[in-house]
């Protein structure tokens, strides 16, 4: 940061200690001579990770937002048409449950049902009834596959970073592999893990759900072509729907 004069800001810095062996160390960190202490939580690109990457610090003040605009919309739902309604719980709602999503992948149910329960409720906003009555909207987990399949594809076509690029290894590639039926099929390494947060990472989650795509949906021609055989595998042509 010296050699390119710049300077550590304080106020805007943070630290996460991210350890299950050891305790955070007693003394602040000391960059460049500020004082920086370890914090329980920090914001990425809008995203807030805590020490165990459990995204649970993430996922609560997210669906409390959303819940708020979704008392918003209620109250004046009676002066909306559908279409327009429709628009608001999009911009207001499912783009923000849908805003890096993909870091959601392998995390316990009770999570993911937060936000399954937020579709649930703009459902019923769009379509009238109470919580008594079933919904069937668009599902929380399956979005999240749709996101990481999305991100395989523009790793397989060069129209992601390398960094992303590199984390998706064709088994065809593997010299000990390429003779196995996995390689002719076009799937991808899914790296061995002792751990079950590893089973979190990109490297394992995204080849995974790739790998479990119809052949014909992966060697699509042009991502607008993936994404319309891709909607059809995950969400089954149903669009917010609603039924007594």
């Amino acid at each position: 940061m010296a050699s390119n004069r710049l300077m550590v800001n304080p106020a805007k810095t943070d630290a996460l200690w991210c350890s299950t062996s050891q305790p955070p160390p007693d003394t602040p960190l000391l960059p460049a001579g500020t004082t920086v202490q370890p914090s329980a939580s920090v914001r990425n690109l809008g995203v807030l990770f805590d020490a165990d990457l459990s995204v649970a610090v993430h996922v609560n003040p997210l669906t409390a937002r959303c819940y708020s605009s979704l008392h918003r919309i209620t109250s004046c739902r009676r002066a909306l048409s559908r279409s327009a309604s429709v628009t608001l719980i999009n911009s207001l709602i499912v783009s923000r449950l849908d805003y890096c999503n993909s870091l959601l992948a392998g995390r316990n149910k009770q999570l993911v049902d937060k936000l399954q329960r937020v579709l649930n409720c703009a459902a019923r906003v769009i379509f009238g009834g109470d919580r008594r009555e079933h919904v069937t909207p668009l599902r929380a987990r399956k979005r999240i596959i749709f996101k990481l399949c999305l991100l395989v594809y523009k790793a397989r076509n060069s129209m992601a970073p390398n960094y992303i690029q590199d984390l998706c290894v064709p088994v065809a590639t593997v010299s000990t592999r390429a003779a196995f039926r996995s390689a002719a099929c076009g799937d991808l390494v899914v790296p061995h893990t002792r751990r079950r947060l590893s089973n979190r990472a990109f490297c394992v989650a995204g080849p995974a759900a790739w790998n479990s795509l119809p052949p014909d949906i992966r060697t699509a021609s042009t991502l607008s072509t993936f994404k319309t055989g891709l909607r059809l595998i995950c969400f089954c042509i149903r669009i917010l729907q609603f039924s007594h």
